[in-house]
């Protein structure tokens, strides 16, 4: 799919991009690939989170990417969000209302994920995981949906296969796949269409060597996802074209689950 010709400043739309932090990130990917289509954009980050995982914070990538997509025509408006806080979804769509008005398109690309397995998963790590994946993420759904003008919108949420020694992150998946599944029938009449999309591996700075070049063997085509694959899929399912699918779990992945 080829990006979309350039809007007028009436008729762009705006999206709220969640999990925007680091520009080797797939919520960059995504960013990027709206902003060349006419989308003007929300997103947030949160920096506390890369501070424990092993890339670590990078402290420009947020503010190198906002000039990026800037240079490209949008209007980025780019928050902090602790997803964890049960009031960070109401704080943060306030800011949205304020400063950027009605949203049009929703990607939930945030994600706490630290592995660990039945035996050794705490109950901090637990309920942190599904605070971030599953409670904040239906909060944002519901917002999107009370939000919405009388065209509706389209919402997409990054999911996972991963399940064994990584439980609480797939298990808060799984229940995000669910949820948005609910909101595709449940806000069909607003005009909101919803989908789950799953990218299969993407190498954004968590896999070693050994890991990507065995992921890399198991791809049918013989190369891993990059955050330009996941955005293109996800750039579609938010476009007119894109409207009719709604309320699917969708593998693009590249053939890895084949």
């Amino acid at each position: 799919m080829q990006p979309a010709e350039p809007q007028t400043v009436e008729q762009r739309k705006t999206a709220l991009v969640t999990g925007v932090g680091r520009l080797a990130g797939i919520g960059a990917g995504i960013a990027r690939r709206l902003a060349a289509d006419g989308w003007d954009l929300v997103l947030t980050y949160w920096q506390e989170y890369d501070s424990r995982m092993p890339w670590g914070v990078q402290p420009d990538d947020v503010e190198r990417l906002i000039a990026e997509l800037e240079a490209t025509g949008a209007r980025i408006l780019a928050l902090p969000a602790d997803l964890e806080d049960p009031l960070a979804v109401d704080r943060l769509m306030a800011d949205v209302a304020d400063q950027a008005g009605t949203l049009q398109g929703m990607v939930l690309s945030h994600a706490e994920s630290v592995d660990s397995g039945i035996l050794d998963t705490t109950l901090a790590s637990w309920d942190r995981h599904f605070a971030v994946n599953t409670r904040a993420s239906w909060q944002l759904i519901a917002a999107f949906a009370r939000q919405a003008s009388h065209d509706g919108g389209a919402i997409v949420a990054l999911t996972s296969d991963h399940t064994a020694f990584n439980l609480p992150y797939g298990a808060s998946k799984g229940a995000l796949d669910r949820t948005v599944i609910a909101a595709a029938r449940e806000l069909g009449p607003l005009g909101i269409t919803a989908n789950v999309l799953n990218p299969g591996p993407v190498d954004t700075g968590w896999m070693d060597a050994p890991l990507r070049e065995d992921l890399a063997r198991r791809q049918p085509g013989g190369r891993l996802g990059t955050p330009a694959d996941v955005a293109g899929t996800v750039a579609f399912l938010l476009s007119r074209e894109g409207r009719w699918v709604s309320g699917q779990l969708i593998k693009a992945d590249g053939g890895f689950s084949a």
